[in-house]
């Protein structure tokens, strides 16, 4: 009989102990190793006392999984899923089942972290590659970027490279066409502030009557207008302006490409190529320019380059990381963008192929004739005589078409100039297009498809100009014209999944990039309809699920930040802080003092800090850090001082992005008001502080969280992110707002950051499910075991390798630094033969060279067992071991596993292998635990100077499918 009580029965199925890596005896053995008797023991020595929270969390209770999903459920049930035709960048889209099974909804995707170690990354390198391939096919320009967060944040992107490579070095104008997306503009207004950049709105053909840098069109635009400009762009380029174009993905299987009319920049959103709306996102941004501006590209860029081998193999080029070196010069604050997105509108692309793919434009296009076709044979006037997929009318009593839609849930745009708008998708029924008659014109209309059809077909409409016609082909590349059985194309996403090591393959130690567990049920109703078909611009009243989710989750970061209200709104970290210099720029210019604009950052600071300081239009002031990696009070103070009156704010992170708690964090915050300023706290290291402590506790004024990293959504080999900002009272006014959706916050009428009002919604759920069903205790005990696991890698590695820095008691936080500096001195083994070694052993590198070069920064999580903490562990002993080999001469310093390292089939197959000085067994099966648990590079290590010098990145030759 058994002597649990049903309580102690019902908590043995909650959630804390899947999520937590080491049971209680592994915590226990770890904590002897340590030194430490309990978590709470291991906190006080840590955590300083001065900013350790002395209250509990408010969130409640953990939930069992099976309650989570019930509680949720409900929520998604008060959405009200309408059928949309809103369009304005937000399309239905049919996800094919095998991407959504075999990618969105699998951990070998969406676990996979941003692909800075290559040679274990090449199946999504080459799905993102695909990427580029589509989105400089369909553009016809030259040079594509991997993805960034959303066509309005792309818009003003483009805006900034113009400026950055416009001739037009005198010109300070933007021009932006009065018929491109309402958000779009929104997003550029925003940002052309921080910069200074005068935006001027108007007509399309009267670009050519100002002296301007630049300028912004949208093919189709907003009203589904289909208009050639080529004799407009080329009248800018004369004048020394660059054009960019935002243009509809779909529409461009049908259209003439931007490119071919003279525009430099084209971008816009791959939302419709299979990536659900979400309310607002995740989607992924194409962005493509000439080949003369890759140098001033935003983002990221995937090239072709070579391995060791002399083999083909692929890699991040050039701006791989360019905020850690370029800082406040860099091109942009984007570290890393919607690659997951990408690469399943990239699949989408594979998967239907040209043909498949203009199928559906086509199906499109003609539910737009056929509706259109109706109007008019209604006597009803058109707004627009050329379209792809949208049709705009006015002239209508719009009431009543609206309550009529309303009452059949259908979604129409409704324009303040009485002017209402239907966007087709690929979603559209001939049931639907006889639902819409009903809605507009009422149940007697008479109008039949079939009959409507078939006057389309003998009339042969223009609604497409003959001379905007695209008569180039297009995706001609084998990638998308072998694959389109759902055999081949399962086949193809699984043979590139296998060339890539995600965490359901083993840890992922990144120190700064918290790569923890994303639990399967956090990510279900992620898939859910009613979370993922919803418009982000439909009626507030339709979406209460999705409102009651952002109040609950909202309450719950305010809860556990210490602030007083959070903004949803940005969707990467980067655009967070961008945000939250912003309210901070906007609260100093209310109180009359707008020259506040020099930020404080310290020297070891993330490399998007200095950016985002820049895009908000600040100076940077860099302040030293000690010897110990801490920020240099005494050169604060002269800095802070002697700047004071035009301080505007200093960005920190902590703990430091050293990994240690800073004992002197509250002085800082300190320093910084008494001269005015306000305090943005890095929320990267978010992971050591919940429950122990908070930015708001500790002092700051607003702060970012990388719910990507500390709260559960998975990283997506690069994306999606999401980076909300939590606020004290004084800057909750000045957080972003929306130009179309207004819940009725004092904010409402800001600028936007992000083009959807909560930027990418949809994968909210993930982060509310992670909170609810870890409660009060829960999420505080995975702080304590992120501590806990840290400290038992520095530990364990201590004897061997060197750790940088240690604060209080010789504790680390989350994270540990190893100093490889005095091993590549004794034996020129580099930080990066480390790296790329702990491959062949079936780990991806921590973090590499960063924050001080020559190091590696390990970051275990709570989620690890001990168990995988002692097989990472044994790795770097052994590779410890072999180094020393390489000290005593055993094995050339040009000629070991280290240096030769990550080996792969090819290689063990080569029998020139023979020649090495150790054995294909010490090569790729070097401690048991690898044998049990093989994972095979694809390439050898890549040629970074190779392929930045012969910049390609579109996909291979055909030659070499040959």
């Amino acid at each position: 009989m058994t002597t649990q009580t049903l309580t102690q029965l019902e908590q043995h199925e909650l959630f804390l102990r899947r999520h937590i890596g080491p049971d209680a005896a592994e915590q226990q053995a770890m904590l002897n190793e340590i030194g430490a008797e309990s978590l709470d023991d291991l906190t006080q020595q840590t955590v300083p006392e001065a900013i350790r929270l002395q209250r509990e969390l408010s969130i409640g209770d953990s939930h069992s999984e099976s309650e989570g999903l019930a509680y949720i459920r409900d929520i998604a049930a008060k959405n009200q899923v309408f059928k949309s035709y809103i369009g304005t960048g937000y399309y239905g889209t049919e996800v094919p089942n095998v991407i959504l099974r075999n990618v969105l909804e699998n951990p070998g995707w969406y676990t996979a972290y941003t692909p800075y170690q290559p040679e274990i990354a090449q199946g999504r390198l080459e799905a993102i590659l695909n990427f580029q391939q589509v989105s400089m096919d369909l553009t016809g320009l030259d040079l594509a970027s991997a993805s960034l967060l959303d066509e309005a944040t792309a818009a003003a992107e483009a805006m900034a490279l113009a400026k950055r490579v416009s001739k037009a070095k005198k010109a300070n104008i933007f021009f932006v066409a009065d018929d491109v997306f309402p958000q779009t503009l929104d997003v550029v207004k925003t940002r052309a502030e921080c910069f200074g950049f005068e935006v001027v709105v108007g007509p399309a053909n009267e670009a050519v009557n100002y002296e301007l840098f630049g300028a912004l069109f949208q093919y189709t635009n907003r009203q589904g207008q289909v208009t050639d400009f080529t004799e407009l762009f080329a009248a800018l380029k004369d004048k020394k302006a660059v054009v960019a174009v935002a243009a509809d993905i779909m529409s461009l299987v049908m259209l003439k490409s931007p490119g071919s009319m003279g525009a430099d920049v084209v971008f816009g959103s791959a939302q419709r190529f299979g990536v659900p709306m979400g309310y607002g996102g995740p989607h992924a941004a194409f962005f493509v320019a000439r080949d003369a501006h890759k140098r001033s590209m935003p983002g990221r860029l995937i090239g072709v380059s070579k391995d060791t081998r002399g083999n083909q193999a692929l890699r991040m080029a050039m701006q791989t990381r360019e905020q850690h070196i370029r800082r406040e010069k860099a091109n942009s604050n984007i570290c890393t963008a919607q690659v997951l997105l990408a690469n399943m509108a990239s699949f989408y692309a594979v998967f239907h192929g040209p043909q498949g793919l203009k199928l559906i434009a086509e199906r499109i296009h003609r539910f737009a004739d056929l509706f259109a076709a109706g109007l008019q044979a209604k006597g009803i006037e058109l707004v627009n005589d050329t379209w792809f997929d949208t049709v705009s009318f006015k002239g209508v009593d719009v009431a009543a078409i609206q309550a009529r839609a309303l009452a059949a849930q259908i979604n129409l745009r409704y324009d303040d100039d009485g002017v209402v708008g239907v966007s087709f998708d690929e979603t559209t029924t001939r049931e639907d297009l006889t639902a819409l008659f009903d809605a507009v014109l009422g149940c007697d209309h008479g109008q039949e498809v079939a009959a409507l059809d078939a006057q389309v077909v003998a009339a042969s409409r223009q609604s497409i100009p003959a001379e905007l016609v695209r008569k180039d082909a297009i995706l001609t590349h084998p990638t998308f014209n072998r694959y389109q059985s759902e055999t081949e194309m399962m086949r193809y996403i699984k043979r590139l999944e296998n060339k890539d090591l995600a965490l359901n393959h083993s840890m992922i130690s990144l120190g700064s990039c918290t790569m923890k567990l994303n639990a399967a049920v956090e990510m279900i109703p992620v898939s859910w309809p009613q979370f993922a078909n919803m418009h982000p611009f439909c009626p507030l009243e339709q979406a209460a699920g999705y409102t009651q989710l952002i109040e609950e989750l909202s309450t719950d970061l305010v809860d556990i930040t210490g602030y007083d209200a959070v903004c949803i709104q940005p969707n990467s970290g980067a655009q967070g802080e961008y945000a939250g210099l912003l309210a901070i720029k906007k609260y100093h210019e209310s109180r009359g003092e707008a020259h506040r604009n020099i930020c404080l950052i310290p020297q070891s600071a993330h490399g998007t800090n200095p950016a985002s300081a820049q895009l908000a239009g600040m100076k940077v002031v860099v302040t030293a850090c000690d010897k110990e990696g801490n920020v240099d009070l005494d050169d604060l103070k002269a800095k802070a001082a002697e700047v004071a009156d035009q301080l505007s704010c200093i960005m920190i992170t902590y703990p430091s992005t050293h990994g240690v708690y800073e004992e002197t964090v509250s002085e800082i915050c300190d320093i910084v008001h008494q001269h005015g300023g306000q305090v943005y706290l890095d929320g990267a290291n978010m992971n050591a502080q919940v429950g122990l402590t908070s930015p708001g506790f500790i002092g700051a004024d607003v702060s970012h969280l990388n719910l990507h990293k500390t709260f559960a959504i998975p990283h997506g080999g690069g994306g999606p992110g999401m980076g909300p900002i939590g606020v004290k009272s004084h800057l909750a006014p000045f957080v972003a707002g929306h130009t179309l959706v207004k819940p009725g916050r004092e904010s409402d009428n800001n600028g936007a950051v992000s083009a959807a009002p909560y930027g990418s919604a949809s994968i909210l759920p993930i982060t509310w499910m992670y909170i609810k069903l870890l409660g009060t205790k829960g999420v505080t005990q995975a702080t304590q075991v992120a501590l806990l696991n840290a400290n038992y890698i520095m530990k364990k590695l201590s004897n061997h390798y060197p750790v940088l820095y240690t604060g209080r008691n010789d504790r680390v936080a989350h994270e540990c630094i190893i100093d490889l500096r005095p091993i590549k001195e004794s034996s020129g083994v580099t930080e990066m033969d480390i790296a790329k070694r702990l491959n062949d052993y079936g780990f991806h590198a921590p973090t590499m060279s960063f924050p001080v070069a020559g190091t590696l920064m390990i970051e275990p999580t709570e989620s690890e067992s001990k168990v995988e903490l002692d097989r990472f562990i044994e790795a770097m002993i052994a590779i410890r071991g072999e180094i020393t080999q390489v000290e005593a001469g055993d094995w050339p310093s040009d000629n070991n596993p280290l240096h030769n390292a990550p080996h792969t089939m090819a290689d063990i197959m080569d029998p020139a292998f023979e020649e090495r000085p150790y054995s294909r067994e010490t090569a790729v099966f070097p401690t048991t635990a690898v044998k049990e648990n093989k994972f095979w590079p694809t390439v050898n290590r890549i040629d970074d100077v190779f392929g930045d010098r012969n910049l390609m990145c579109s996909c291979v030759p055909i030659s070499d499918y040959e």
